[in-house]
């Protein structure tokens, strides 16, 4: 799979007077960037920027290191179904047994 470059522009700032089609300072812009996001994991869309997040790497990754996200993922899909199955069968036990 190809990398999908970002959609938003790299945030230049103080940055203007240099090349911005240098590489290494489109990166170091893009690094900038990164540190001026809040990175509060206790509001949903810290959560969910950390799941995109790893979403976006293990798209950029391959071999073994793909295998082991993908295992992730379907061990966290698992384990909230079996939530979500044991919930259901606890309230049906609740109100029907």
């Amino acid at each position: 799979m190809q990398r999908r470059e970002s959609e938003e522009p790299a945030r230049f700032g103080d940055l203007d007077d240099l090349d911005q089609n240098d590489p290494e300072v489109r990166a170091f812009a893009e690094h900038r960037a990164r540190m001026d996001r809040p990175n509060s994991e206790a509001t949903v869309e810290g959560m969910l920027r950390g799941v995109d997040e790893f979403a976006q790497s293990a798209n950029r990754t391959g071999g073994h290191r793909r295998l082991v996200a993908v295992i992730v993922v379907v061990l966290i899909l698992f384990g909230v179904l079996f939530t979500v199955w044991n919930a259901v069968a606890y309230m049906l036990g609740v109100f029907f047994g």
